[in-house]
């Protein structure tokens, strides 16, 4: 059966490698991961018993609004629950703002070297793509906001940024919204927002309260730890949300996953603890890398895209046998470059050590 017009050319999303098939793969044990930008502590333990207890209520359909959670989330922005908007991940979000909003000639911009479902998403809806190179690794919100047209529908803005763990600031984010037509839809990805350590960070539900056509997506995944439930949302003015709503797939969000993630609202301290994990394994890779003459690019986020001087493929594969994964960007334009999670202590001595090694 041929499919719509424009399918054929998509390449399916890839994940990181699984530590499972690894395993299969090469035979070997004691794997870390750290190519998918998770937690690496885990769940906030406050989800894992709120898991447990939900567990015995999986004969139920879930909460299809997420009543609880949304009004748990709206106190915990300063927001109403109706500008909350519950997904399978901040992923099917973005995917519901295209069937809502994109049509099959409209233009969706987004930055060239960013998040690949941006592109999966303009493809799937018959639009065309309209991309900007990275500036300094980072979107160039003026370039973007010059390729503004009469049909342009969508600007998908990753904040930081997925690879390269860069941001714009507020005072570049103040320019560019005041460059966007009212009937043109922002969307802010900040799956990496709790991560942010710098003062000028744009705090994007200012346009949200203004009423301004903007959605900010977050997620569960990251901080929370609660990547495998698949949980994420997003934030915008009623009309916005009202209208995603009637596209937004029926009990989407999971029984267990709206459990654990009310309960991970509540944990603070694994949010603090994880934050702190972060940062200081940050400052311990930029000193490794450094020691290995490696040039990387500062980031925001819990991942640092690092440049070897050979593929990064190959060392990718050559890290494989030594039980670390890592993710290749190639498919970003970065041949020659990995990313790299941010791990607990542990890991990333071991990865520093495998990459000396391969080195």
């Amino acid at each position: 059966m041929k499919a719509r017009p424009g399918i054929e050319f998509i390449q399916p999303y890839q994940g990181g490698k699984p530590i499972e098939e690894v395993e299969r793969e090469l035979g070997i044990t004691n794997i870390i991961k750290l190519a998918s930008n998770e937690n690496p502590l885990g769940p906030a333990p406050l989800a894992v018993e709120a898991i447990k207890a939900a567990a015995e209520k999986v004969n139920l359909y879930p909460d299809g609004n997420c009543y609880y959670l949304k009004n748990d989330l709206a106190k915990h922005l300063n927001v109403q629950p109706e500008n909350l908007i519950l997904g399978n991940g901040s992923n099917e979000v973005l995917t519901t703002i295209g069937d809502t909003f994109v049509s099959p000639g409209d233009e969706v911009i987004y930055s060239e070297q960013a998040f690949v479902v941006y592109m999966l998403v303009a493809n799937v809806c018959g639009a065309k793509s309209v991309t900007t190179p990275l500036k300094n690794y980072t979107h160039d919100l003026e370039a973007m906001a010059d390729c503004i047209t009469d049909k342009t529908k969508v600007i998908f803005i990753a904040n930081p940024n997925n690879p390269t763990g860069t941001m714009v600031n507020a005072e570049q984010a103040e320019a560019f919204m005041r460059r966007v037509p009212d009937d043109v839809l922002v969307a802010f990805d900040e799956a990496y927002y709790e991560y942010v350590e710098r003062d000028d960070y744009p705090q994007t539900l200012k346009y949200v309260h203004d009423g301004r056509n903007v959605i900010v997506l977050r997620t569960f995944s990251k901080i929370y730890g609660l990547a495998g439930l698949r949980i994420g949302y997003g934030i915008s003015n009623e009309n916005i949300i009202e209208v995603m709503n009637k596209v937004r797939q029926p009990f989407n969000a999971n029984l267990i996953a709206q459990a654990a993630a009310q309960a991970g609202l509540q944990d603070t301290e694994h949010v603090e603890q994880s934050r702190r994990t972060n940062s200081e394994g940050k400052k311990y890779l930029y000193s490794k890398l450094e020691e290995l003459d490696l040039d990387y690019v500062p980031s925001e986020a819990n991942f640092i895209l690092i440049h070897l001087k050979r593929s990064g493929q190959e060392v990718t594969n050559e890290l494989l046998k030594l039980g670390v994964i890592v993710r290749p960007v190639a498919g970003y334009k970065f041949p020659n470059s990995i990313r790299v999670t941010i791990g607990t202590p542990e890991q990333n001595q071991r990865f520093i050590e495998s990459l000396r090694e391969v080195l």
